[in-house]
């Protein structure tokens, strides 16, 4: 997937204990890669993944997805697919967001009555608003207070060609809380996938996180 895909075949290179078996774009012969293929990583487009999901599950071949922007329909066949593969699937593959993702769970419950807002930052290539990361924070703090997620309040900004910005700010009239984490280079999210291939490539099938490929 374009400057994804790049980063991660350079980090494929520069690792002794993986080889990459090949590159898939839409028109190849997927199941001919997959033959010759240990794990399969998908950071392509929603529209390639159901193909990409229907091939690893035909193959058996443990996934890694990281693919922003899926519909439900598209979560749920992952979901399928989990019953026969082991699927690692997260909307954002950096260590620190799993662990920012902690933090905000633990910081909402124990705020319930501070108000809350989540602001994301993306270079202006990036389609989806908000971004997956923040739906996923937005998520845990709804998940920690038993809410709905439709309350939360998201601000989003494209700009430049920042990798990737998230805040996330719980207020009340007398303070404020802001958690925060900010991604210096996209290679931060090819060393997750890498450590999530690593990872998946011997567990029994389910569908997996970054949570728990840090734990």
């Amino acid at each position: 997937a374009g400057r994804m895909g790049q980063a991660i075949a350079d980090s494929i290179a520069a690792a002794d204990d993986l080889q990459l078996a090949g590159t898939w774009r839409r028109g190849d012969d997927l199941d001919l890669l997959l033959a010759n293929s240990d794990v399969l990583l998908d950071f392509s487009l929603p529209e390639a993944t159901d193909a990409v999901i229907a091939a690893a599950a035909e193959a058996g071949i443990p996934l890694v997805c990281g693919v922003s922007g899926l519909s439900d329909a598209q979560v749920a066949s992952l979901e399928q697919a989990a019953a026969t593969i082991p699927v690692v699937y997260d909307r954002n593959m950096s260590l620190g967001v799993a662990v920012l993702e902690k933090l905000v769970r633990q910081a909402a419950a124990a705020l319930p009555g501070f108000a809350v807002e989540v602001h994301e930052t993306h270079h202006v290539h990036k389609i989806d608003a908000p971004s997956g990361t923040a739906l996923k924070h937005g998520e845990a703090i709804a998940v920690a207070r038993g809410t709905d997620p439709a309350d939360i309040h998201y601000k989003s900004e494209r700009r430049g060609e920042v990798p990737g910005d998230h805040q996330i700010v719980l207020s009340s009239p007398t303070e404020t809380l802001t958690l925060a984490h900010s991604v210096t280079t996209r290679q931060v999210f090819a060393d997750g996938a890498l450590a999530a291939a690593r990872w998946v490539s011997d567990r029994p099938p389910g569908l997996f996180t970054m949570h728990d490929v840090l734990e």
